[in-house]
């Protein structure tokens, strides 16, 4: 029985919205997931280079996370429970607190679940930013992704989903990221603007094009940030929970000290929807109730970050995946030297990295081809760069085979040699 005949496209056709996006990228029906694969109706297997957009950082269905969960539903354990007490928020608070916040020099920090997506936290870190300064202007940066709420979406530069906006997007201000002379002049003695509520940023910018952000600019924009009494929002949605060699992605910038930070996709462990605001206890001024949502209290979510945390505590895990993040960066300089000169470069960090392409059509043209050769990978930056996402878990030696695939297709489609002259994928299992 094929694939169209089980499970017809036709089917999402025909009632989904016409919104849906990634589908259109990567069009067969997906029904199991383990580790670092996809299997779509029809049996065939996929090397999933996309993780959920970055929510599965270790991978689908992680056993020890899935076994904690099941058993916590067979035992009955309330599932929604808004923001009343109960024994699996208290424990992932403990374990996050103690395992996370306390050893990274935040042990002065408190949580809020203002609900279960990204952009929920960026609303909630924009409106307290606000409420506490008095002020409502926000800096945010170009390239930047913060959510598709009006509010995280006026901070947010895609053209596109600004244009789907339908109404005018106010009070932030964009200025170019890592432009060290557009920072001093917004913020700078001779700046002629009022100073803002709030500067946000992401230090790895992941739909943005993997741009990283130079660690003098940070500790400037943490100096010019208490100079005018402005907070630091970090957003880590899609660069922490490990993503690029750290639990968060600005410990390699110690100046930076954020004021809020935003969580969620991996937060979970599982792709569970989850998010967290940290917020540094002194700007806790949150009237109770001030600030709310339905589904602020997924305790299945809890439970799977909960044990999800495990991971950082076990050595074995964090060496292994300082040694993916460094052969993931070994591979794609191999594949940019055997490129013509300014074919390609690295971006990124650690296991967020991928390669940018002068042409978008190149870019998507690799992805295209490594699709058929059973891999999924997005592309980001306005569509010039390949994003790669592996899992966390994923083995050196699974990844240097699929290193080896990634190699054949981008030489074969980026470097202008024939396929019959240059190595290929074609007919290659993905591993």
């Amino acid at each position: 029985m094929t694939e169209t005949d089980r499970t017809p496209l036709t089917v999402f056709e025909r009632h989904e919205s016409n919104v849906r996006s990634y589908c259109r990228d990567f069009p067969v029906v997906f029904e199991r997931a383990a580790g670092h694969h996809l299997w779509d109706t029809s049996g065939r297997r996929y090397v999933d280079l996309l993780c959920g957009a970055g929510s599965l950082n270790y991978g689908h269905n992680p056993p020890a996370i899935v076994e904690r969960v099941t058993s916590y539903l067979a035992a009955g354990g309330p599932v929604q429970s808004l923001d009343l007490h109960t024994a699996a928020k208290a424990d992932f608070l403990e374990r996050l607190t103690g395992l996370v916040l306390e050893p990274r020099g935040l042990g002065d920090f408190v949580v809020q679940f203002p609900g279960p997506a990204g952009t929920l936290a960026v609303e909630a870190a924009l409106k307290l930013a606000r409420k506490v300064t008095g002020r409502t202007d926000v800096i945010a940066f170009t390239g930047g992704f913060h959510g598709a709420s009006l509010g995280a979406l006026a901070a947010t530069t895609s053209p596109l989903l600004r244009g789907g906006a339908g109404v005018p997007l106010t009070d932030v201000t964009i200025l170019p990221y890592g432009d060290a002379a557009a920072l001093e002049q917004a913020l700078g003695a001779e700046a002629r603007t009022p100073p803002p509520a709030a500067i946000l940023l992401e230090t790895v910018q992941g739909e943005g094009g993997l741009h990283t952000a130079p660690r003098p600019w940070l500790a400037r924009i943490r100096e010019l940030a208490d100079a005018v009494g402005a907070l630091v929002i970090v957003d880590d949605i899609q660069a922490g929970c490990g993503r690029t060699g750290t639990f968060f992605s600005f410990e390699d910038a110690p100046a930076l000290r954020p004021d809020l930070v935003c969580l969620s996709k991996s937060l979970s462990g599982m792709g569970l929807p989850m998010a967290a605001l940290l917020i540094r206890r002194e700007f806790d001024r949150w009237a109770p109730g001030e600030h709310n949502g339905t589904f602020r209290g997924h305790n299945l979510a809890f439970v799977a970050g909960s044990a999800a945390l495990d991971h950082w505590t076990d050595p074995d895990f964090t060496d292994r995946a300082a040694e993916l993040a460094t052969e993931i960066r070994t591979s794609l300089a191999s594949i940019v030297a055997a490129l013509p000169t300014r074919a390609a470069e690295v971006v990124g960090k650690g296991a967020m990295s991928g390669l940018r392409f002068a042409e978008a059509e190149t870019a998507d043209g690799v992805r295209r081809a490594l699709f058929r050769a059973g891999i999924v990978a997005e592309t980001s930056g306005q569509g010039h760069v390949l994003k790669l996402l592996p899992p966390l878990t994923m083995s050196l030696t699974d990844w240097k085979e699929v290193a080896d695939v990634l190699g054949d297709t981008v030489l074969t489609t980026a470097s202008g040699v024939p396929a019959s002259a240059a190595p290929t994928a074609e007919g290659r299992t993905a591993p």
